[in-house]
């Protein structure tokens, strides 16, 4: 579960859960899982661009309120089992490894960097694509402590 630097073809993402739902640990522990349940339009076309080694920011939130980890995405969008409707798809995330240190969402908010980034915009969203400036200024947060 050693991280890589993203090639020019990888893009990264940030994906939100509820720890109670299912947290950073519950990733860990299983190794992989299905990205499912997701309802929102605009986080469906997120979901649908994804690609096998694209890198995600897993973010815990409610209580966590941080980023806390880092997964990949082994498998691109194919339709969400749970859903009952047509269209609504999941991908498949792999844990990848933990970050050294949280990056809280206050953190994130008092970052002059990380100002424009989509979860401090769109905060309801729950998959949200990063740039690799902010993908790396969340990465060099985590590790300056």
């Amino acid at each position: 579960m050693k991280s890589r630097s993203p090639t020019s073809s990888t893009r990264l993402w940030l994906v939100k859960s509820e720890p109670e739902a299912y947290s950073w640990q519950d990733l860990v522990r299983d190794g992989s899982t299905a990205w499912t349940g997701v309802r929102n339009y605009a986080a469906r076309l997120h979901l649908n661009a994804m690609q096998p080694g694209d890198r995600v920011l897993f973010y815990e939130s409610v209580t966590t309120r941080a980023v806390v980890g880092l997964a990949r995405v082994s498998r691109a969008a194919f339709p969400d089992p749970t859903a009952r409707e047509p269209g609504w798809v999941a991908v498949q995330l792999d844990a990848d490894r933990p970050l050294p240190q949280p990056v809280t969402l206050e953190q994130i908010k008092a970052d002059p960097a990380l100002a424009k980034m989509s979860l401090v915009r769109i905060s309801r969203l729950s998959v949200h694509p990063v740039t690799p400036q902010e993908f790396a200024r969340i990465e060099r947060l985590a590790s300056a402590r």
